[in-house]
């Protein structure tokens, strides 16, 4: 297939090695022209991605109009916050001629302004392509360096696009998983990085292993509980995009998300943590869901605690001191 991925940080570098050595045509495409020409001149992504060297067969996109004029699917590997603004970039570039098969998702954050999802961003930018989002535990230094890993490809392409792009996107330790639910493979991508700062936040308060197995057991409780709600369905959390995603970055110490919640409950505040980590998406996304869950009325403790700590300077023992001091209830 012909593939262009927008974004060359970590995650769009990883994706372009990997998809280039299962000899699909991928061009990766910088924001920055001059990170465009580094790129091409070092055959390494130095900045996001070190030690792992770019395929000769991987073409460096200088410009946007090129590098789309001939790719079946377009992935957005730009982080949530850019992503409406790359997509009216392709849309000032859109002509009748091309054969955009897909606009793949790959980014895990919810807009802002607007709380909607990646894919519903899309469909507001970008209206009457499929859409699609490439998700999954996935660490880009493993990705790229060609470590067995697992994603799931969620469509709304039909049944037999995705089947064959599954397929054709598997291979050499890379194995994808098709799905058509959209919704929930999203919202598993987002909550998952609210709980990692809960989970971040038990490492830092050194509340031992117990409690930690605990935290991310009822994380995902109510994340199955709160996906439904929003129209995910119930069984895609037990998968790769849910439960799957939700232990890599609870527990992998190269989780953004979890060394933001370690960080903070050591003492150092949000912002600067923050600035010293890059994108954590898990600070927007406690926002957006703890406008999304009161304005529907849902019952999210852990999610309220992480927003409470992120948002308005809760002390995160006393965040656990009022997980811990609800009334019991049945498990179910």
């Amino acid at each position: 297939m012909n593939l262009c991925i927008l974004g060359a940080g970590a995650w769009g570098t990883a994706l372009a090695v990997r998809f280039a050595t299962l000899d699909h045509s991928v061009t990766l495409v910088a924001r920055r022209l001059e990170q465009a020409l580094e790129l091409a001149q070092t055959r390494e992504n130095t900045t996001y991605l070190p030690g792992v060297k770019l395929p000769a067969s991987l073409q460096i996109g200088l410009e946007l109009l090129p590098a789309l004029m001939e790719a079946e699917l377009v992935l957005f590997a730009c982080p949530s916050k850019h992503l409406a603004e790359t997509a009216r970039a392709v849309k000032e570039s859109l002509t009748p001629a091309w054969n955009i098969r897909a606009l793949v998702v790959c980014c895990k954050g919810l807009e802002s302004e607007t709380n909607l999802l990646p894919c519903e961003v899309l469909a507001r930018e970008l209206p009457g392509f499929s859409r699609a989002v490439l998700s999954g535990p996935s660490f880009a230094d493993e990705v790229g360096s060609g470590l067995p890993t697992a994603l799931v490809f969620a469509t709304d392409g039909g049944e037999a696009f995705a089947r064959e792009t599954r397929n054709s996107l598997s291979g050499k330790g890379l194995r994808v998983y098709s799905s058509d639910d959209i919704i929930g493979v999203e919202l598993g991508g987002c909550l998952k990085n609210v709980y990692a700062v809960a989970a971040g936040l038990s490492d830092g308060l050194k509340l031992g292993h117990n409690a930690k197995a605990a935290l991310v057991t009822r994380s995902l409780a109510e994340m199955m509980k709160v996906g439904s709600l929003l129209g995910g369905r119930a069984e895609t959390f037990l998968g790769l995009g849910g439960v799957g995603d939700l232990m890599l970055t609870t527990q992998g110490p190269q989780s953004r998300n979890r060394s933001l919640g370690e960080r903070i409950a050591q003492g150092q505040n949000a912002a600067d943590a923050i600035h010293a980590l890059g994108t954590a998406e898990g600070y927007r996304a406690s926002r957006c869901f703890h406008e999304i869950c009161a304005a529907r009325g849902l019952p999210a403790p852990i999610l309220e605690q992480v927003y409470h700590v992120l948002h308005t300077g809760r002390d995160p023992r006393h965040a656990v001191h009022a997980l811990l001091n609800r009334d019991p209830r049945s498990e179910s």
